[in-house]
């Protein structure tokens, strides 16, 4: 018997399409390790279509009011709301991920986000006009950038597409996004939801590889190019956009540090640095996997910690008990499966360092310890469910070792003083310090990183902002 696979599609110009050529990619759930879908392989043709359809929707979205624009969000949140089991569904084929999870920790935030932005596209201010010179006076216009290309990520496929377009709609741009060749439905559904919203062409899916991106991002028509994705992807984008002085938006990897001192509750700082580090299969640029221990509490939390991943499930979408499903794919797999497998001699496997099963992408909950500033698995990003644990002697040794990485989005400090977690905050080089917690995020709050991690801002108003540009206006008063 043969299960007919779902036939997924372009959305250009408020159509569904397939690929001008008929390409197509086969897309497979990472639980199962078995294919459910097709999705365009698009080309050259797509990407010029859809460009051409976002640029002819630009002059009338870019003149609509901040009211109306803000209407448009309001209702694609309350649509996505209603049709949240729906969605839950397409991320769960795309992921992997367990169902209730999904639904409590994606959902919310995602449609709270989208009323954010909506609210935030009625709130752009400026300095006030004046006389700067004698018999002028001059006012500062911000206005959207243009067409928006935009390529999301696997990890978080629905989540990070709000992060892209809602900012750029709200802000009176149009928008051209690319899903993940291995996550594309629930951006196809989303689609499907927002196009009964707003005009033709103000919002388009194209689906494909890594070339499709590259196509898009080198168009002639984007006046931006936003992309979460890994730290080789960001520089390609880069250079690709500064043949024609493109803006580009990067959020790229990170290496989070997680600083312990030898005053913090550890089974409280165990618990929650645990749930930071696998959830999602660790896959987050923000995750807790980087902990560093003063040494005199050093055996006692990695004892802690490796207990905490034994009792740490992995499994099936439908398991109510746990924490994290797959890895998204066999090439993800195989690098944390690496990692682990060139570990130097003086690291010691606490816990996991498997994969769980022989269906789907499993991989256990993972400690490792005893390892050297300049190991490895300590200087690059695993983007898996593994927790690194390093010793040191004193706060400007934890700092050294902290920032000497050469990524900079987030970090956390656990301690019960004051003073010191000030300290730390001023000096960590990363884009967000959380002081005795790891990875809340709010819609209000900027994310976004330094160094390798990229420049730009996702959520609050600086991520708005990012997506105007300031004008200059002066008028003679004779």
């Amino acid at each position: 018997m043969t299960t007919e696979l779902r036939r997924l599609r372009n959305y250009i110009n408020g159509e569904f399409r397939d690929a001008a050529d008929g390409r197509t990619i086969e897309v497979v759930n990472p639980a199962t390790g078995e294919v459910y879908a097709t999705s365009p392989l698009s080309g050259q043709a797509d990407v010029d279509a859809a460009m051409e359809a976002a640029a002819a929707a630009f002059p009338a979205w870019r003149d609509s009011t901040p009211a109306e624009r803000q209407k448009v969000l309001l209702k694609i949140a309350d649509a996505f709301e209603e049709r949240a089991e729906d969605l839950i569904a397409a991320e769960v084929q795309n992921t992997g991920k367990p169902v209730a999870l999904t639904a409590s920790e994606e959902i919310p935030p995602m449609v709270d986000q989208i009323r954010f932005f909506a609210g935030a596209a009625r709130m752009l201010e400026g300095r006030s006009a004046g006389e700067y010179m004698e018999g002028m006076t001059s006012i500062v216009r911000r206005e959207p950038v243009g067409v928006c290309a935009q390529v999301a990520p696997w990890n978080y496929p629905m989540m990070m597409a709000v992060w892209k377009f809602a900012p750029a709609l709200a802000a009176g741009n149009t928008v051209v996004l690319k899903p993940s060749d291995t996550t594309p439905a629930s951006t196809v559904l989303m689609a499907e939801i927002i196009g009964q919203i707003v005009p033709k062409g103000v919002f388009n899916v194209v689906c494909g590889d890594r070339e499709t991106g590259k196509a898009m991002v080198e168009h002639p028509t984007p006046a931006m190019a936003s992309i979460t994705g890994s730290v080789r992807a960001g520089m390609q984008v880069a250079e690709s956009a500064a043949k024609d002085v493109k803006r580009v938006h990067l959020e790229l990897g990170g290496k989070a540090p997680v600083v312990v001192f030898e005053d913090t509750d550890i089974d409280k700082a165990v618990e929650d640095i645990s749930v930071a580090g696998f959830f999602n299969a660790g896959q987050d640029c923000t995750a807790a996997t980087r902990v560093l221990v003063h040494e005199s509490i050093h055996d006692e939390f990695v004892a802690a910690l490796a207990k905490a991943a034994s009792e740490t499930k992995t499994g099936q979408p439908d398991d109510e008990d746990v924490l994290y499903g797959p890895l998204n794919n066999a090439n993800q797999l195989k690098q944390v499966t690496g990692f682990i497998d060139r570990l130097p001699a003086h690291a010691k496997v606490q816990a996991g360092g498997h994969r769980v099963g022989d269906k789907g992408y499993f991989y256990a909950p993972t400690v490792v310890s005893g390892l050297k500033q300049d190991d490895e698995i300590v200087q690059n990003e695993v983007f898996g469910p593994v927790i690194t644990v390093q010793s040191f002697a004193d706060e400007a040794q934890a700092l050294e070792f902290a920032n000497g990485v050469e990524y900079a989005l987030a970090s956390s400090v656990w301690t019960k003083d004051h003073a010191r977690a000030m300290r730390m905050s001023k000096s960590l080089d990363f884009g967000c310090v959380w002081i005795n917690t790891h990875i809340p995020l709010v819609a209000e709050m900027p994310h976004g990183g330094f160094k390798k991690s990229g420049y730009g801002k996702d959520l609050s108003g600086y991520g708005f902002e990012d997506y105007t540009r300031i004008k200059h206006v002066m008028t003679s008063l004779g």
